[in-house]
């Protein structure tokens, strides 16, 4: 299979996003547009105010400020949302930011793009009060970043695709994700991890590095990575902020009746060999195709690619608008390291080697998936060492 670029693959697949349950009154830009007010409202009804701008804000309560002006600012979304305006938060004027910004419902609708959505920065179970801040930020020490200016365009980037939606936030889960580079939220503040020195074994056997992490607030700590690790652990609203996005790939179902494009299928061998009879529950073929699973395996037994034997359809997965070799290319690339080292004689008696089988046990490949739907994949390959997805390879 021909190599490809990633970037190539994401911008096969940039305008697919999951769809949303639709009324007939609206089109999917407008329904877009009215869940991220409804967002603002449900914050005017918890805070009795409108957020606001300002770098003593939190970061949740300033990216809705800015899309609150940029609604303001547009007739055609002061009137869509007019129903919606319970509290005359429209009647304001904008600010000079969102003046300056021109958008049109369009463009706004793509700022908007994924609001209400699970998981994303929108919503507001993770906002932290005041006083639980503080208290994060003593966890470790923190001195004036003097340098602060080479940061602060990062940091405003980061913000801007917090707002769009071309980043989002996500749970932290490892430590492998702390990496130079990487972005986080830890203590309501965005945190970046700008330098990372040599890897070393602590006192407890125990890998670690002495990291320069800086704050959006000026600041910056020389701590170690297991001190990130314990504060985004022990932190509430600790995440991580996904990389630039232009969408998820996946959807649970076709937008506006689009022909669905595939479905990934992972098969288990039934297979007498000796290896694949000992090692059954870990070996798989992952292959994606626009057809039927079903009519694909209907003549396994008769094909090297199905190692000549009967197969059992373990997990599927299915995928809307997306090039379907390249997405296969892209799991095959990311299991590469596992792929099974088997040669079996084909019907004709010569010896062939099936190049879609791999060592991995299913959770694995659930979890790649995932990683595919926020493009976090592209900074993972599997190590057969750990048994799991490693970042940085």
């Amino acid at each position: 299979m021909s190599e490809f670029n990633l970037d190539d693959l994401a911008d096969e697949l940039a305008d697919f996003a999951p769809a949303k349950k639709k009324q007939a009154a609206y089109t999917p830009r407008e329904e877009r547009i009215i869940a991220g007010f409804e967002d603002i409202v449900r914050f005017f009804d918890e805070h009795s105010r409108a957020p606001q701008h300002g770098e003593d804000r939190d970061i949740f309560e300033r990216l809705y400020a800015v899309r609150l002006d940029r609604m303001r600012a547009q007739h055609d979304c002061r009137e869509l949302l007019a129903a919606f305006d319970q509290h005359g938060l429209l009647n304001a004027p904008a600010t000079a930011l969102a003046d300056e910004l021109d958008l049109d419902i369009d463009d706004l609708a793509s700022e908007l793009a994924g609001a209400g959505e699970g998981e994303d920065i929108t919503q507001l179970r993770h906002v932290r009060s005041a006083e639980e801040k503080r208290a994060a930020e003593e966890i470790a020490r923190r001195d004036k970043c003097d340098d602060f200016d080479k940061f602060k365009p990062l940091f405003e980037q980061v913000k801007q695709d917090l707002a769009s939606g071309a980043r989002v936030t996500r749970a932290f889960e490892l430590k492998a994700e702390i990496r130079p580079g990487a972005f986080f939220i830890v203590g309501g503040l965005i945190t970046y991890v700008a330098e990372m020195d040599e890897i070393f074994t602590n006192a407890q056997g125990r890998t670690d590095a002495r990291l320069r992490v800086i704050f959006d607030n000026g600041t910056e700590s020389g701590m170690l990575m297991r001190s990130l690790q314990r504060q985004l652990h022990d932190d509430d609203a600790g995440r991580r902020i996904t990389d630039p996005s232009p969408g998820p790939l996946f959807a649970d179902r076709s937008e506006d009746g689009e022909a669905e494009a595939g479905t990934i299928y992972v098969l288990r061998s039934k297979s007498d060999h000796p290896f694949v009879t000992e090692h059954r529950e870990v070996v798989h073929k992952i292959g994606v195709t626009r057809g039927s699973v079903e009519a694909r395996i209907s003549s396994a037994e008769k094909s090297s690619t199905y190692l000549l034997a009967g197969v059992d359809v373990v997990a599927t997965y299915k995928v809307y608008g997306v090039n379907c070799q390249r997405l296969e290319a892209l799991l095959h690339k990311v299991f590469a390291a596992a792929q099974l080292d088997l040669s079996i004689p084909d019907r004709f008696g010569h010896m062939v080697k099936p190049r879609e089988w791999f060592v991995i046990p299913l959770q694995v490949i659930d979890e790649a998936v995932e990683r595919i739907r926020d493009r976090s994949i592209t900074s993972y390959r599997y190590s057969p060492a750990a048994g799991r997805l490693i970042a940085g390879q």
